[in-house]
């Protein structure tokens, strides 16, 4: 169940919310010297302002391969460059794209709630499982309650992820 939550609270990161974040760029993969790594494993990347991301590539031969993978990721990104550093102005978001936005985001959130779910079933399997090599049934209901405890706190600590992150999307 703590999988599902670090899993959500990654995909939350993952959705622009209107201000610049340099875990915007987590997912974006560059090529160094024949294999593919992640882009902050070779650049630092900062907020200036909170509309700005700026990359500093370790070395400046690998600009032209950094703006290619940010243009090629689907983030819908402009990179601009001057030669040494890699700006990125995040525009504005539309209302019908903060509505986009919050839908991908609840939607991230019920996903996780059908992980804990499976998470609670699989225990109880295992429970029953174990009733049936000698548990007594009394225990088994004390332990199957508890299973349910730990669901219904997982499922309120998503519920409050999924609804700061809508509040964090739809606030101008």
């Amino acid at each position: 169940m703590k999988y599902a939550i670090t899993h959500l609270e990654k995909e939350l990161a993952h959705i622009r919310a209107g201000k610049a974040s340099p875990t915007m760029l987590d997912g974006v993969m560059v090529e160094y010297y024949g294999s593919l790594v992640h882009l902050n494993q070779v650049t630092n990347i900062g907020t200036p302002d909170p509309r700005t991301i700026a990359i500093q590539p370790w070395e400046k031969n690998l600009i032209q391969v950094i703006e290619k993978a940010i243009r090629n990721s689907n983030l819908g990104f402009n990179p601009e460059n001057n030669g040494e550093i890699i700006r990125i102005n995040v525009p504005v978001l539309t209302e019908e794209r903060r509505r986009n936005l919050v839908k991908q985001a609840n939607k991230e959130g019920e996903n996780a709630k059908v992980s804990i779910r499976t998470a609670r079933k699989e225990a109880n399997e295992s429970l029953k499982k174990l009733q049936k090599e000698g548990l007594p049934e009394d225990l088994e209901k004390i332990m199957s309650d508890e299973v349910q405890i730990f669901t219904d706190e997982f499922t309120r600590k998503i519920d409050r992820l999924v609804e700061l992150k809508e509040k964090d999307i739809l606030t101008i």
